[in-house]
Parts: C-alpha cells; structure tokens; sequence
C-alpha cells in the first residue's frame, strides 16, 4: 500500500504527534506528573519518597535531586525538567527540587492560558518579561548589610546554613550546621572563593545517634592498620603507590645453582634487599608507611622490626586524597624518599567505633586541607540522608562564600514576588499581561506546598500572607511550627539569593523551551540492547 503525507517521508513504525492538543498539552501533562512527584517533598516537612532504582537499591529521601537521578524519566519534555534540576544540583548543590516543582507550576498555568486560547509564543514572551522583574525585585529583598560577611565566623555561616539543612533534617539542623560549619571552615583556604567542596569527607557508621557525630581534622579510613603496631604520635608519612613489596623483573632469567650454599645466600639476598629498601625508608625519618596495594609478608617483617606502622589504601582516590591530607608525594616504587616527599601527621591511631575498625589520621597545625564529619545513625537509608543534607550544607558553603547575599526565608520572597509581579502585570498591555499574572501566581505554589506538608490550611495561610506583604511587611513568613505567619528574621530562616536567583531562573527557561515545543517525531526504536543496559556482572563505573 502506498502511504502519504508524513507517513511516506518517514520511516515505518515513527510516531508523530503535531499541535497543540497532541504535542504541547502532553507534554504539559508529563512535566506535571513530574513536578508532582517532587513538590510533595519541599521544605522541611517533606514527605520522603521511596525509590528502587534498575539495580534494586532503595533510597527513602526527600532531596529532589537524588529522586530525580534514580527515577529514569523516559518522557522527552519531563526529562528537560530533570535536567535544570541537574543543572541547579551542579551549580548551587541545593533548590533542586525549587527548580522542578517550579518549573511544572509555570506549565500548569501555561496550559490554562493554551485552553484559554492564547498561543505559546505569547506565553513565552509573557514569563520571559515576568522573570526579568522577578531578578530585578529579588536584588532589593537582599537583606541588607549580607553582601560582606566573615567566612569563618560560625554564627554566621550556621545562620545562613539552617534552612538548606532543615529541608533535608528537619528538627535536626541545629546540630548538624554546626558539625558542617565547622567542617567547613577548617578546610576553608585562604580565599574563600577557592574553597573545594571535596575537602570535607563524610564517612557513614551504624549504630548511635546525631549526638554521637563529630568532626575529624584529616581523615577516617575505614581499615585497619596492616601491622602490629596501632597508633603513632607527630609522625613523618611515606606514601608508596605502587604497593610494599618486592617486585618481580620484567625480564626472565634462569640462575644455575651447584651447590647448597649458593641456594642459602640466593635466598638470603632477596631479604637483604628488602631490608635494605625498608631501612632506607627508616632512615628517611618517615615513622608511617602508607601503601596503595598489598604488603609483601617479608617487607612487613621488616617494617615491624624497624617500629613502622603500615596503612594501605587500596582506592587511588583516597590515596590522592590521603596525599592532600598530610601534605605528602606519592612515590611510584619502594625507594628511599627525599625529605621533601614526606608528608606529616599530627596523630594517626585506629579506633573502634561501632565494631568498625577505623584508622583516624589527624593534622591539626598544618594547612587543613581535609574534614571528615564521623556520622552515626540507626539505619542505612537515614545515613543516606544524613550525608545528603551535609553534602547541602556543604554546598551552601560553597556557594555563600563566592556571594553571601541572603533573602527571607520561609515563602516571604515568594509571597513578596507574587506581589510585586502581579502588580507589574497590570501596567502591562498586550496579551503577555495575562502570561505575567500566571507567573506570579505560580510563586504561590510554595507558600501553598510548605502549608500542605505541614498540615496547614493552606488558603488561610496565603491570604494572611498576602495580606501582611501588602501592609508592607516584607519579611513575614509561615512559621511551621505555630502554623501562623510570623516575621523571619525573629525565626532566622534566610535563603542565599544565589539559591533562590538560579532556581527560578532555570524554571523559567525549562518552562519556555518545553512551550516552544509544537511537535514530536520519534523514529522507529531500533532493536537490540538498549543503550544504557550494561551487560550482565558489569560493575556500574
């Protein structure tokens, strides 16, 4: 049979879907169905959710971009949602979920409009103009007297580091921004700009509670020492990479031996030489021998006879990191070091922390280049949890140290900007007007989830807001647990305006591209193993 029309152009099995009803309102829709899995989980009463991802593991959190990556989202237009989600995850390391639930409450107004009859390029011309403003309002609800701020003053990096952390461990950010602030600044360099997220380390133990964490200046390695000799004070580090051993010749050769004492001293210069390698080694004054591959038996004899203690490594990225801890070069094979090689260690002992033997390596003088936060808690999923709100605090950090500003917390930016951007709306003339309303009803969207996790009526609460804001009070915000509005800056939740300022910027732009999206055409699958499906016993790296 003869096909016409787009089906003789394209290759049998395609799917083509055009216009609006067709393209646009599904593509809608599954950005919305996405937007509504995660808005669930906003702020600090978010609900967790329970994901299992292709290789049965099972995450319960309620951090947006952990369950965005581990959802693998097939739909084309859902997945640009999940990639400004992935985009503000890299960029700021917090709002993910901002972002995306954002984003699918401009697509659901934007569908209103369609069925309303206006057309999407309006639309997109609308939200484009309203986010300009909403850039412009967000510089003058910067709290004033934050764009200087002291880095390593705790009391101000733990004021700004509450909210991101509650998101995530509600009850539990007092805390636990404490832990990560001081974390943060020991390894803070001396420009904070360069400050690298890296440096803090989080190491994971069952057993205990919150109040059992702590910070480590340097690092825990979750092995034991190899010897027999467990702890070592002011010590100088020979990092060897290429393992303690000794190593056989590329080339073969074949010895003749005729008589028995020939054999006795063959045998006997194979442990002169390692004596000789592990006492120049010694002499080199380094008392800790690290290794980044196995130990020989004899070369352990050795090194106990001459009181040294001996770690290994086995990932090289420990050991890279273990280098940048104590200051230390790694050296390919076992030869005497240069002074210059030798890293320094205040104090490396090995210690048991819930059955675990850990190897606790501190350096408290020198340059901190590393923290570990030691956290404990009853189950696996809730340590999971745990070191996704430290990795926010982190970032936070991270981020507040290139531009402090910080803006009211707890939906009074959001209220502030549905105001604000309403009014703009009505100086505007044109069809983009009704476009700018929307968009500043969509802000509504986060006061309105905040007050439905916490069990709120969720109308009282806007229409209060609303009302304070319009009395000029701009800093009034949902006190979570009252359920009533209060002012913010007596509760001290702020939100950084770099958060805030990426989030809504990186909605806005996912919402317009999935608008100017007016047809699909998928080709045929091609057949055979899916693209992404490892082969069977793979490892995931």
């Amino acid at each position: 049979m003869s096909q016409y029309g787009i089906q003789s152009m394209l290759k049998e099995g395609h799917k083509h879907l055009s216009g609006l009803d067709e393209a646009v309102v599904k593509n809608i829709e599954a950005c919305k169905q996405l937007s509504t899995i995660i808005r669930t989980s906003l702020g600090p009463n978010g609900m967790n959710k329970m994901v299992i991802n292709h290789l049965d593991k099972l995450f319960v959190t309620n951090d947006g971009a952990t369950i965005v990556n581990e959802l693998e989202v097939q739909h084309p237009a859902a997945k640009l949602l999940v990639l400004a989600g992935k985009a503000q995850q890299e960029e700021i390391g917090d709002g993910a979920n901002l972002t995306i639930s954002f984003a699918g409450e401009l697509l659901s107004h934007a569908e209103e409009l369609i069925r309303m009859g206006l057309h999407p390029s309006e639309i997109i011309s609308g939200y484009t103009k309203a986010i300009k403003k909403t850039i412009e309002i967000l510089e003058e609800l910067v709290e004033e007297g934050s764009e200087t701020m002291d880095v390593r003053n705790k009391e101000q990096v733990v004021k700004r580091m509450k909210a991101p952390v509650a998101s995530k461990q509600f009850g539990q950010e007092e805390i636990l921004s404490s832990l990560v602030a001081d974390a943060c600044i020991q390894v803070c360099p001396k420009n904070p700009a360069n400050f690298n997220v890296d440096n803090v380390r989080v190491a994971k133990f069952l057993g205990g509670g919150l109040h059992n964490c702590t910070v480590v200046r340097g690092m825990a390695l979750k092995t034991d020492a190899v010897g027999s000799i467990k702890k070592m004070q002011k010590a100088k580090v020979a990092v060897f990479a290429g393992g303690v051993d000794t190593s056989a010749t590329e080339t073969k050769g074949t010895v003749l031996i005729h008589t028995a004492e020939q054999l006795e001293n063959y045998s006997k210069t194979e442990e002169a030489k390692v004596e000789e390698l592990i006492k120049a080694v010694a002499d080199s004054g380094a008392r800790v021998i690290v290794s980044g591959a196995a130990v020989g038996e004899m070369a352990l004899h050795f090194c106990e006879r001459y009181k040294l203690m001996v770690l290994k490594i086995s990932s090289k990225f420990e050991l890279r990191r273990f280098c940048r801890t104590v200051g230390a070069v790694a050296m390919l094979k076992l030869c005497q070091p240069n002074p210059d090689d030798l890293g320094y260690v205040d104090s490396v002992s090995v210690e048991e922390i819930a059955g675990v033997r850990v190897t606790i390596v501190k350096n408290e003088e020198g340059g901190n280049s590393v923290a570990t936060v030691l956290l404990r808690a009853s189950t696996d999923s809730i340590l999971d949890d745990l070191e996704r709100a430290v990795d926010d605090g982190v970032n936070t950090y991270k981020a507040m140290c290139r531009d402090s500003r910080i803006v009211p917390g707890a939906a009074a930016t959001e209220i502030e900007l549905a105001r604000r951007v309403k009014e703009f709306s009505f100086k505007e003339t044109g069809l983009d007007q009704y476009a700018i309303a929307k968009f500043a009803q969509s802000f509504e969207m986060v006061p309105k989830t905040l007050a439905e996790n916490a069990g709120l009526n969720s109308m009282e609460i806007i229409s209060s807001l609303y009302a304070e804001h319009a009395a000029g009070k701009t800093k009034v915000g949902i006190d979570l647990e009252g359920g009533l509005c209060k002012d913010v800056s007596t509760l001290q939740v702020w939100d950084l305006h770099v958060t805030k300022f990426f989030a809504l910027k990186y909605a806005a732009d996912a919402a317009c591209t999935v608008l100017r999206v007016d047809q699909i055409i998928m080709a045929k699958p091609a057949g055979g193993p899916r693209r992404g499906d490892q082969p069977a016993g793979m490892d995931e790296d």
